[in-house]
C-alpha cells in the first residue's frame, strides 16, 4: 500500500470535525458534476488579539475517502487564521499531511478548497433559520419512501 493510501486510510479511522456546526456564521457548499461529490463547510469565528480569525471549522461530505480525509485535514488546519489567510490557501495546502493528490485524486482538494471560498465569501451570521443541511435532507422521506433505522 502507498504511503499516500495509509495517510488516507489514518485520516479516515478519526476524522477531525466532521458534521453539521449548529452555531456557524458562515456555511458554503459545493458540487463536483464530474464525480458527484458534494462538500459543505461551516466555519465559526472569534477575536483573537484583535483580529477575526476561525475559531472552528468543521465539514460533512457526499464523496470518495479522499474527499473526506482532505476536509478533515483543511478543518484542522483552519483553525487560528484570518478569513483572508484561509482564503489564500490552495487546494494542495489544505491536504495538509495528506501531501500532494494522486492525479485522480486532484479534485478533492479542489472541492475543499472551493467549500473553504464559498463560506468566506458568504460570511453572514444566519439571521433566518440555516439552509437545509446534507444529512437533513437524507431523514426526510420523499414520497412513499419510509426510512427505517436499523438497531
Amino acid at each position: 500500500m502507498s504511503d499516500f493510501e495509509d495517510k488516507v486510510r489514518d485520516a479516515l479511522s478519526d476524522p477531525r470535525n466532521q458534521g453539521e456546526m449548529s452555531d456557524a456564521d458562515s456555511i458554503g457548499t459545493v458540487g463536483s458534476p464530474d464525480c458527484g461529490d458534494m462538500l459543505r463547510m461551516w466555519l465559526k469565528f472569534t477575536e483573537k488579539d484583535g483580529r477575526k480569525v476561525i475559531d472552528r471549522a468543521s465539514f460533512q461530505s457526499f464523496g470518495c475517502q479522499t474527499a473526506i480525509a482532505v476536509a478533515s485535514m483543511a478543518t484542522e488546519m483552519l483553525k487560528g487564521k484570518t478569513p483572508e489567510e484561509a482564503a489564500n490557501m490552495s487546494a494542495d495546502e489544505l491536504t495538509g499531511e495528506l501531501g500532494p493528490l494522486p492525479p485522480m485524486k486532484i479534485h478533492c482538494g479542489q472541492l475543499v478548497e472551493g467549500a473553504l471560498r464559498n463560506a468566506l465569501g458568504g460570511e453572514t451570521a444566519p439571521s433566518e433559520p440555516q439552509a437545509p443541511t446534507l444529512s437533513g435532507d437524507l431523514r426526510k422521506p420523499q414520497g412513499k419512501v419510509r426510512i427505517v433505522p436499523l438497531d
